[in-house]
């Protein structure tokens, strides 16, 4: 996701580039054109007049580049620069030669210290970080931090990690870990994890909480070790996958929580256990009592999101011509027996204090026409994470979705988009029949400002909720939903789609 530090970088950085290396031509009284220190400062950033050092860092053809710079400049928003140029053991050399940085990744540092702006990428943040931790620049350092929760996703999660430990951003390590245990299943089968140190696999094996199967947890294990033997030019061997390992993670993983089945296929075949071990969990399987299981039993917990639920009536919807199964997996009405009030005694007694509203005139109401649109405006007080949005659909139905969130202040800019083909399912403690559409990264939303859902399904007729509250408090978070600015569909605040938002 962009941010407003993100605008068309690459190509500033392109242009600055050509600025720093066409001949010097400067206007006349620049002075009395430029009428702020900022537009001064903007002015003279990356060009040779009145510079007094240059940087010299690599380009991507093996020649070097240099990027022009003035002292001052630098030293009065740099404890290091001002050291480096006018301490006791200052430089005296015209040129300073960066040879572990990028030319684009410094010049963002530069522009920053000069007119307090800075583009970021997903290809420049962290080398941007680095230099604005060496050279003590916290209000940098916070604005890529910023930029790293703003695009932190699970294909990402443990790239970012990795630097938000290196650079000790508390705030976004702990937000990494929270997505990680939230997202196990996906995060761990990310290509970011493959990458990571054996630190960092140690600390994902013992964790109390995960939203993984253990097996799969152990699959994702057995792959990060196999790759690091091929990266060693070595042929895997569950004797050296093993070794790569050690005990302190083999013994966290939780075997026990492993089918006989999945244990047979999964673990026995990698190799990674000693026979000992193997035996051990085999007289587990077969209740045959041993003297002590090296591996742990405890079920891990499971990390929840929160959901605002918005509707307190709910309606289903009902064909002419076929049955409908209703909560109760021993009862069938058809829309004649909805309309003539045909229950039967124990389906009454059994929904008596259910809220869904079985008017037959407006049964068939939720429909999907081709290029039709459901929207939704609302607010948050607190800043939260998004981490998806409920739906509404039908019993034994798939719907082909495509969603997006919109933020509406002050112009209107999207912030995700999801799209894909979901299954509904009983919701709610079966109330109603709808699917989750998780986004592939939390979207965070500032407090105050509204936001707008949108939706283009497609797909069988579908539930819809009814007697929708304008303003609902969930978890301390108070959500204020009103009617979309405009909408070819029927969802407003009291009734229609978008059952629930997920967050965090």
């Amino acid at each position: 996701m962009a941010t407003n530090y993100e605008i068309s970088g690459a190509a500033e950085a392109a242009n600055n580039t050509a600025i720093a290396d066409a001949p010097i031509i400067e206007a006349e009284d620049w002075q009395t054109k430029c009428l702020t220190v900022l537009d001064r400062n903007k002015f003279i950033f990356s060009r040779e007049l009145l510079s007094d050092i240059k940087f010299v860092v690599p380009a991507s053809n093996g020649t070097k580049l240099e990027i022009p710079a003035h002292k001052f400049i630098l030293a009065i928003s740099s404890p290091v620069f001002c050291a480096m140029f006018y301490g006791p053991m200052a430089e005296t050399k015209n040129s300073i030669d960066l040879p572990d940085y990028e030319y684009e990744s410094l010049l963002e540092l530069l522009r920053f210290l000069y007119y307090d702006k800075v583009n970021l990428s997903g290809s420049n943040v962290m080398q941007v970080l680095n230099l604005a931790t060496q050279y003590m620049v916290p209000s940098l350092v916070n604005k890529c931090t910023k930029y790293l929760r703003d695009i932190l996703g699970v294909s990402n999660v443990f790239q970012i990690l990795v630097a938000a430990e290196k650079f000790e951003a508390k705030e976004l390590e702990r937000e990494c870990w929270k997505l990680i245990e939230m997202q196990a299943d996906e995060a761990l089968m990310s290509d970011g994890f493959s990458t990571v140190e054996i630190s960092v696999v140690k600390s994902v094996v013992k964790r109390r909480t995960l939203n993984v199967k253990e097996v799969d947890l152990f699959k994702a294990i057995d792959q990060w070790a196999t790759k690091k033997i091929v990266k060693q030019g070595q042929t895997p061997t569950g004797r050296l996958k093993r070794r790569i390992l050690g005990d302190e993670i083999v013994k966290a993983i939780r075997f026990p929580l492993i089918s006989q089945a999945e244990f047979a296929s999964v673990v026995l075949s990698s190799g990674i256990l000693t026979n000992e071990e193997n035996s051990d969990m085999m007289r587990y399987y077969s209740n045959v009592p041993t003297l002590s299981l090296p591996f742990s039993q405890e079920k891990r917990f499971i990390a929840s999101f929160f959901r605002c639920h918005r509707f307190s009536g709910f309606d289903m919807p009902i064909s002419q011509t076929r049955k409908v199964k209703l909560y109760d997996n021993s009862h069938y009405l058809t829309r004649n027996q909805l309309r003539s009030g045909q229950l039967t005694r124990s389906y009454r007694q059994a929904n008596a204090s259910s809220a869904v509203n079985y008017s037959a005139s407006n049964s068939s109401k939720w429909c999907y026409d081709v290029d039709s649109t459901d929207k939704l405006k609302f607010s948050v007080n607190k800043p939260i994470r998004l981490r998806g949005v409920e739906l509404f659909g039908s019993i034994g139905n798939e719907y082909q979705v495509s969603l997006q969130v919109n933020c509406t202040e002050p112009f209107t800019k999207c912030l995700v988009t999801q799209s894909g083909n979901y299954a509904s399912t009983a919701r709610e403690n079966s109330k109603y029949y709808g699917f989750d559409v998780l986004f592939n990264r939390p979207i965070h939303l500032e407090a105050y400002k509204y936001y707008e859902l949108l939706s283009i399904i497609k797909g069988p007729l579908s539930w819809y909720g009814q007697r929708g509250q304008s303003s609902v408090e969930c978890q301390g978070v108070l959500f204020t939903f009103k009617d979309p600015y405009d909408s070819r569909h029927r969802t407003n605040a009291s009734c229609g789609q978008f059952p629930s938002l997920i967050f965090t």
